[in-house]
């Protein structure tokens, strides 16, 4: 029964990355629509417990991206993905997942900047967010973030799907 729930948070996944590149956007309604059947699934693969597995999966997930977001790495939209997927997922697999998809994140970050000819800007950019983050503790960089018009916005949607379809797809097939 719990390859169900891998393959809902495969399709969720899938899902947000085809809606992020396509419009830059993941909708509400997808991401809370995703949680809710994940929450459904939950109750009928495992009862009460899977539920409750669910929700804290939810917020784990989606509080360590909660984090990226407050400091404007990224959009509201990815946080609530990843909670989501991390309600099909469970707290295991899902931070399992997060880490996969970290590294996916990595490699589509290292990307852009090859593409977009940024890695000295970025490598500077870096330097001066530790700075900042040193001396000002974990807030908003007011020049660093996504609202920047230099910014070079990538849709992080398709690092959670890869970190996803790595880590779960890769579970489900050994099932």
């Amino acid at each position: 029964m719990e390859k169900y729930l891998l393959a809902g948070g495969l399709a969720c996944a899938v899902a947000g990355a085809y809606s992020d590149v396509r419009s830059g956007r993941i909708p509400n309604r997808m991401t809370y629509g995703a949680l809710l059947a994940g929450l459904a699934a939950r109750f009928f693969v495992s009862g009460w417990t899977g539920v409750l597995e669910g929700i804290l999966a939810t917020l784990i997930c989606g509080g360590v991206f909660l984090v990226f977001f407050m400091l404007g790495g990224m959009g509201a939209g990815d946080v609530k993905l990843m909670a989501a997927i991390g309600c099909w997922a469970g707290i295991r697999q899902g931070l399992i997942t997060m880490l996969a998809t970290a590294i996916a994140g990595g490699l589509l970050a290292v990307g852009y900047m090859v593409f977009y000819h940024r890695a000295s800007r970025t490598i500077h950019n870096m330097g001066s967010l530790l700075r900042f983050h040193l001396t000002s503790g974990l807030r908003s960089h007011p020049e660093i973030n996504l609202k920047s018009p230099d910014a070079v916005k990538i849709p992080y949607a398709v690092a959670i799907a890869m970190g996803t379809v790595y880590s779960m797809g890769l579970l489900l097939l050994r099932r």
